[in-house]
Parts: C-alpha cells; structure tokens; sequence
C-alpha cells in the first residue's frame, strides 16, 4: 500500500514522473546504468585521444575479465581525404596485427542535395579468410567538419576455444558530403586469445578523435 501511495504522488495527473521523482538525472552522476538499462554494467577502461596519431592501439586490458568489449569511437578525423577507417586484431600483443577475418558488410547513404539513397550489401569492404585490415567505412571526408563515429563489439575475445566474433556501425560524412551508415560483421578466425587492437585510416594520420575501450561486466 505504501508503496503504491509513493508512486502515485510523484505522478502528474496524465501519468507521468514529476522531476523530483527522478534521481541521478544526470547521465555523469548514475552509479548503477546496470539496474537503469539492464544487462551488464559498462566499465569503461581506457580512452585514447589522437593527435596527428598513425593509429590507435589498445594493448592492454584485453583480458578474461569481460566477455565483451566495446569501442566506441567518436568524432574520428582523418588528416588525408576519402579515406577508410580500419581496425585489426592481435594474438601476440600487438606485434602483429594479422588476424584471419570473413565478414559481410551493407550500408546506407544519402547525400546533402537528396538526389542519390542507396541501401545494398558492400562487397568492396567484405573479407574471406583475409589477414590484412578490416574496413569499418570508407570515403570519410577530410574537410574540417568531416568525421567519423560509431562502435566496435568484440566477445569473448580470450577463449581458446571459440572463433572471435565482432559487430561493428559506423556513421560518416562522405567526402562528397552523402551520410553513410555502414555495419560489418565477422569472425576472427582463429582459436588463440586476441589481446590487442588496432584501428587508423587507409591512408594518413587520425588528425583528432577519441576512442573508449570499455568491459561489459559478467552478470
């Protein structure tokens, strides 16, 4: 009874939560987004900023700690133009990053003067058995308003057991001004930990941008 009398005073009489019913309002101050959003609690544990950077590596924290990670990646610039943003993966700590991948990819665009929408399957980015870079998008503009942004998931990146399965969408600005929305798909296909990760453009440096590497806790 208590319980419910507390509820209906902090509705409005047309059923919705009046501001003093909500507490952490502020997405900085929430102390449990588990118990808001449900599912595992994200734990970020590093941030990498680029400046004029070659790439981004993440070497460390890729461990059996979290059976999933997720890279977030935003406001991607790169220094040259029309270029892909990539990433790798690594067994050895980053010495080498040459991972056999088969992945599938499809995208979305639609540019600035609403003459030209395609939605297709993107065979130029797919790879079969392929060890070199994976591309996340290509054609990212370099113009001074032109970024990328997006995420990466990887699961259960340490068995020894399993293939390393990854999902990734990114969002650009195309260097001929489109937006284009491109999701990959895949598997690492090998068996040995990953425990590093590599992400750069095609071609020149990331000029600015920041990556997140957050754990996904085990419920």
């Amino acid at each position: 009874m208590s319980i419910a009398l507390s509820l209906g005073n902090n509705l409005t009489t047309g059923g919705i939560f009046k501001p003093a019913a909500v507490n952490n309002t502020s997405v900085n101050n929430v102390t449990d987004f588990a118990g808001i959003a449900g599912g595992g609690t994200l734990v970020l544990l590093s941030t990498q900023t680029a400046s004029a950077s070659a790439s981004i590596s993440f070497t460390s924290g890729i461990d059996s700690t979290y059976d999933e990670y997720i890279f977030k990646f935003i406001n991607i610039h790169p220094a040259s133009d029309s270029v892909k943003f990539q990433f790798n993966m690594s067994t050895d700590s980053g010495s080498n990053y040459n991972v056999t991948k088969t992945t599938t990819s499809f995208f979305a665009y639609h540019n600035e003067a609403d003459n030209d929408t395609s939605l297709g399957y993107n065979s130029s980015i797919d790879l079969a058995q392929g060890t070199g870079y994976q591309d996340l998008i290509n054609n990212v503009g370099s113009d001074n308003d032109q970024v990328c942004s997006g995420h990466l998931h990887l699961f259960s990146p340490s068995s020894t057991t399993y293939v390393k399965h990854f999902i990734s969408r990114v969002n650009s600005i195309h260097a001929l001004d489109y937006s284009q929305d491109n999701y990959i798909a895949g598997y690492g296909n090998t068996t040995s930990a990953i425990n590093a990760i590599d992400f750069k453009f095609s071609s020149g440096n990331i000029d600015d941008g920041i990556i997140k590497m957050y754990g996904v806790a085990k419920s």
